[in-house]
Order: structure tokens, then C-alpha cells, then sequence
């Protein structure tokens, strides 16, 4: 079988398995490096240990669900996979959604209209499930509704894929649900494992719905697998404790414990528990000797605020409602604002109206917009297109600059073409985070990463008392993930088997854009990186923490922008290893969770 051609450099030099491996994917939405704790989740604290600690894990930026998936699917990053955030402005209308052109993409109806729409323009690249189920092993991917089909988005049809909606026909409001059709054999076998054919709603803490899930892996997947006598790879995605740490209300209006108080602590202890129960089932079934486990999250996480604290570190009263960015754009462009998830209802600002899941559409019409914004909780995307869209990007960027809850700017590359540098000075192009590439998914014009900081009175290290600005309905003191901060772009990685080195502290840089790399060289199967369309914004194979592999060169760098007239500036720093780019944190510098003052 073909070697994984993108970083044969780096694996070269090391021997692929006689026998190829089996893979399993493990990821705990939303999980924070530093609250992986031996108390609180003593199954990933052992794998950390005994296995390949990452201490040096990145999330792609933005530090969203679904364009973290696509990385993690793919390996590429989001300038070739289109899916740069959960909320994407398409400018075309969505069937999936009644015709919205903001979508959100957590919804198998509309990431399949997309991939329709888009062809290879979205998720090009070939996604690692698929390819593994093209060279003859078993594959699947199971767990959270989205993020889970993103995984198998090139081969769905006949595919295992299992989440939130299978077997129903229809979403929890009524529309389809695009639900993917699962074996007969396979379907009964789920059946009698868990007692449903569908998973239940989700929780707080979320354990009904993935112990269904974990049932039907341990007691349907895996034995099939094993009765088949084949390699396979496997993805499970924990919705917890992503889905806990945003909903907990331990501390309402409140900055501490934030997501920090007991009720994230059993989110995490039940994703911990998740993966247990997987690895007793590989230890049962004699499969644990053969298998390697790779844990990651997709982001990492922080506490919400609604308001900027004051000098001394103290917050006013929240007043940041959801779609505040769509209101100060309808307001600087002097133009109307329209409601693309309630039919384009036209709002009355002056009544107290505001988007109702953040996004908008401002002009004259909803027909003719000026400017569409696409909430994305701790990140916010200002498209506009048209005619006279350079014009509208430059009115709308000069009031950003002086706007407090911006903590970082980036503008599309189009942008900065000619006196663009001078024009939008303050901010770094879009390429330099990996967004523009083979992709034709529309590109925003304008990136805002909200501003972030430390909690007062929070002890427990930067990264875990993060807090930041979220353009959400969420309350202060819940949870939000989204923004360039450390916070966020830290998430826990950990592996274990095999082909990986034992008791292994890994300093270099790792990111989730590595992970399809390496489990590709493992299985010893063929990405298609030769495929000049799928682009060529790709990790690399973690040489070094395999057996056998040696230490990898690493550079630092650090990205400046030309100040603007106020001395705002966004700086990015980034770690590289050949040409995998590795996000630490990005925006102003004192006002983003990690950016040093240079």
C-alpha cells in the first residue's frame, strides 16, 4: 500500500506495521488540556502517562466544532476544507433550513446540501474514514451530530455513521433531519445492544445520550469489526463536556467557578468514562494489543462575559446581546437589519429587536445585502459582497477598530491588494491563519476574534481562567469556545498503542490538522495528497512520537500588522514544524488571553 505522500520526509524513515493497525479516534468536544486531571479523569490522565502526552496541542483556528472536524477528518486546514466556522454565510439558500443563507452546520441535511452544492469546493480533501473504507478496512463514526458526518462526507452512502438524528426522519423542528441509512444487520445489532433504534436528547451532564452511544459502539461496532477479521478505524465524538460547559449554570452572572464549578467536573468525568468503557471493550474482545487510540478535543474552551471589565478588573452589567455585531454594522452602514433564521424578518432595533441566533443580513433588502454577519461565539464573520463591498468592508473595519470588544482583526487577502495594507492597517490577512486556499466556499471579508481575559479572582492558571466576549445567547458565566486566545486554542491530546512511543512527553507542536497524517502513515493508506485539488494546507505525520521516530525541528514566529492610527495592531504567534503552522494565540496585544506585549 502507498505511503502518505504529504510528509513522507518525516516518516520515512519509519518501518509501516507488517499487519496494518486498527485506529480509534477518540474526541472529547471542547476539553481543556489542563483539566484532564488523575481525579476528575483518571482514564485520560492514564493515557497521558503511560501513552504520548502532547503538551504542546493545538486547535485550528477558529476554535469551532465543525471546522476543527474537518481538519481532524481531513487534515488539512480550513482554507481547503471551506469549513471555516459552524456559521457560514453560503450566498445561496439552504432547503435544509427554509431558506436561510447563514446556516449553521451542525445538521446532516445541510452539510450534505452543501457538499452538493459546493462539490469539491467543500470538504475537497479526502476525509481519513474514507479513505481507510476505500482501502477495504472497516470504518465508522459515531456521536455528535455534525462533526461526526463530516468525518465520512465523501462516502455517507452506505457508510456507519451514527449520531443524534439516526433513525429519525425528522430534526426536533420538524425539518429533515438527513439522517444517513444504516445497514439492516447493522441497525438490528444497535437495536438489541442499547434497546433503541435512535439516540436520546441531550443532557446535563450528557450521559443518556452517550451511553446509547457507548453501548452501540461496545456492544455492536466493535464485536462486528472484530467478526470481520479486518483493520478498522473508528471515530467516537463525545458531545460532552462541550455541551455541558456552555449550558452549566453553576455561576450565572458570575465569572467564577464559571466553567470551572462541579457541574463541567462530571461533563468531563463522563466523556472520561466514555472512553474507559471503549478500552475495556478492546481489552475484552483481544483487540487493546493491536489498536491504537488517539484522544483529542476540538477547541478549548472559556468562561463567557457580556460585558468588558473595568480597570480594576470588576465587570459592568452585561450589554453585548446576541447579534451585537450585526447591530453595530446595521447601524455604522446606516442600513436595515434582517433576520436570516426567521425568514429575513426585518427588526426593529429601535424596539429592542436582535437576531435571534446572532447572524445577519444588513442593506436596503435581504435580497441585496451590504454586509452579512455570521455569529460564531467567541469569533464573529463580516462578509460583503457585491459591487461596492471593498467600501463596505473599510466602513465597517474603521469602527471595529475602535470597538472594545474586538481583540483581534483579520481581513481577506483581497482586501489588502494595493493600498489595502494602508486601509485596513491594524489587521493580518487571512492566509496567515490557513483560510484561504482551494476551498470555494464564499470567504468572509473581516475576521473579529473577541477580546478575552483573566478572571479576578481565579487561581488557577491563565488558560483555565480564561474568560472572553461571545457573541451568543448565553449568560455570563457560562461557556464559549470560538476566539484566538490560548484558552481556546489549547485542547487536550493524548495517543496510546502500539505504534506510538510509551511514557512520552511531547514538547513540538501538535494540532489537530496532524491527526489524519498520522493515522494514515499507521494504516498505511494514501490520503490522495497528490491531488492537486484537494489543495495543499496540510499537517504532518507526528514522526516523533511514533516508535522509532526522532525529534523534529521547531521555529517560532511572530506575525505583526502595520498599526492603525489608534495603535491597534493584531499580532499571531505560531509555532511551525516544516510548513505545519501551529496557532498559540492571536489579536491585540492586552486584550487577548495569551498575546504578548511586543
Amino acid at each position: 500500500m502507498k505511503r502518505l505522500a504529504l510528509a513522507a520526509f518525516l516518516a520515512s524513515a519509519l518501518p509501516a506495521a507488517a499487519q496494518p493497525h486498527n485506529v480509534i479516534i477518540f474526541v472529547a468536544d471542547g476539553l481543556r488540556y489542563g483539566s484532564v486531571t488523575p481525579d476528575i479523569a483518571p482514564t485520560m490522565s492514564r493515557i497521558k502517562s503511560e501513552g504520548v502526552d502532547f503538551a504542546n496541542s493545538h486547535a485550528i483556528y477558529p476554535t469551532l466544532t465543525t471546522a476543527n472536524a474537518s481538519a481532524i477528518a481531513t487534515g488539512h486546514y480550513l482554507g481547503d476544507t471551506g469549513d471555516y466556522a459552524n456559521v457560514l454565510y453560503t450566498g445561496f439558500p439552504l432547503v435544509a433550513l427554509q431558506g436561510s443563507n447563514v446556516p449553521f452546520l451542525e445538521n446532516d441535511a445541510v452539510l450534505q446540501e452543501m457538499k452538493a452544492h459546493f462539490a469539491d469546493g467543500y470538504m475537497g480533501p479526502l476525509p481519513l474514514l474514507c479513505a481507510a473504507q476505500r482501502a477495504g478496512f472497516s470504518a465508522a463514526a459515531i456521536g455528535k451530530v455534525g462533526p461526526a458526518a463530516i468525518q465520512m462526507i465523501d462516502c455517507l452512502s452506505g457508510a456507519i455513521e451514527i449520531d443524534d438524528v439516526t433513525a429519525k426522519a425528522k430534526n426536533a423542528d420538524g425539518s429533515a433531519s438527513g439522517a444517513i441509512t444504516l445497514d439492516p444487520d447493522i441497525s438490528k445489532a444497535i437495536q438489541a445492544a442499547t434497546g433503541a433504534a435512535s439516540a436520546p436528547a441531550t443532557e446535563l451532564p450528557n450521559r443518556p445520550q452517550q451511553n446509547w452511544f457507548v453501548a452501540a459502539t461496545d456492544m455492536a461496532l466493535l464485536p462486528a469489526f472484530q467478526a470481520k477479521g479486518k483493520p478498522f478505524a473508528l471515530l467516537f465524538w463525545s458531545r460532552d463536556p462541550d455541551a455541558t460547559q456552555h449550558a452549566q449554570a453553576d455561576s450565572l452572572g458570575s465569572l467564577t467557578p464559571g466553567i470551572n464549578g462541579p457541574t463541567a467536573k462530571a461533563a468531563i468525568a463522563n466523556a472520561d468514562s466514555d472512553l474507559a468503557a471503549i478500552l475495556d471493550t478492546l481489552k475484552k474482545l483481544g483487540l487493546d494489543k493491536t489498536t491504537d487510540v488517539f484522544v483529542t478535543a476540538d477547541h478549548g474552551f472559556s468562561t463567557i462575559a457580556k460585558a468588558v471589565p473595568d480597570a480594576k478588573g470588576d465587570l459592568p452589567p452585561a450589554h453585548f446581546p446576541q447579534g451585537f455585531v450585526a447591530i453595530d454594522v446595521s447601524i455604522w452602514l446606516g442600513a436595515k437589519l434582517f433576520d436570516p433564521d426567521a425568514g429575513y424578518q426585518e427588526l426593529d432595533l429601535a424596539s429592542g429587536d436582535h437576531p435571534a441566533r446572532g447572524n445577519g443580513i444588513i442593506g436596503a433588502s435581504a435580497d441585496a445585502p451590504m454586509a452579512v454577519v455570521a455569529a460564531n461565539g467567541g469569533t464573529d464573520f463580516i462578509y460583503t459582497p457585491g459591487a461596492d463591498g471593498r467600501a463596505h468592508a473599510k466602513a465597517i473595519f474603521e469602527r471595529l477598530l475602535d470597538a472594545p470588544y474586538v481583540g483581534a482583526l483579520f481581513v481577506n487577502d483581497e482586501l489588502l491588494k494595493g493600498d489595502g495594507a494602508k486601509d485596513f492597517a491594524g489587521a493580518l490577512p487571512m492566509s496567515a491563519l490557513r483560510l484561504i486556499g482551494a476551498a470555494n466556499v464564499p470567504e468572509p471579508s473581516i475576521v473579529i476574534g473577541f477580546r478575552s481575559f483573566e478572571a479576578k479572582g481565579c487561581t488557577l492558571g491563565a488558560e483555565l481562567c480564561a474568560v472572553e466576549i461571545a457573541d451568543t445567547s448565553l449568560q455570563t458565566g457560562q461557556g464559549m469556545h470560538g476566539s484566538p486566545s490560548r484558552a481556546d486554542t489549547r485542547n487536550f491530546m493524548a495517543a496510546i498503542g502500539p505504534d506510538f512511543k510509551a511514557k512520552f512527553t511531547d514538547n513540538a507542536p501538535v494540532g489537530n490538522a496532524d491527526i489524519a497524517p498520522t493515522l494514515a502513515h499507521i494504516l498505511g493508506i494514501d490520503l490522495g495528497a497528490n491531488n492537486p485539488s484537494a489543495g495543499v494546507l496540510t499537517g504532518r505525520v507526528i514522526a516523533e512520537a511514533l516508535a522509532g521516530g526522532k525529534k523534529v525541528t521547531v521555529s517560532r514566529k511572530v506575525l505583526s500588522a502595520l498599526p492603525a492610527k489608534n495603535g491597534v495592531k493584531t499580532v499571531l504567534d505560531e509555532q511551525l514544524v516544516g510548513r505545519a503552522a501551529y496557532f498559540d494565540a492571536a489579536g491585540i496585544p492586552g486584550r487577548v488571553v495569551g498575546v504578548k506585549d511586543k
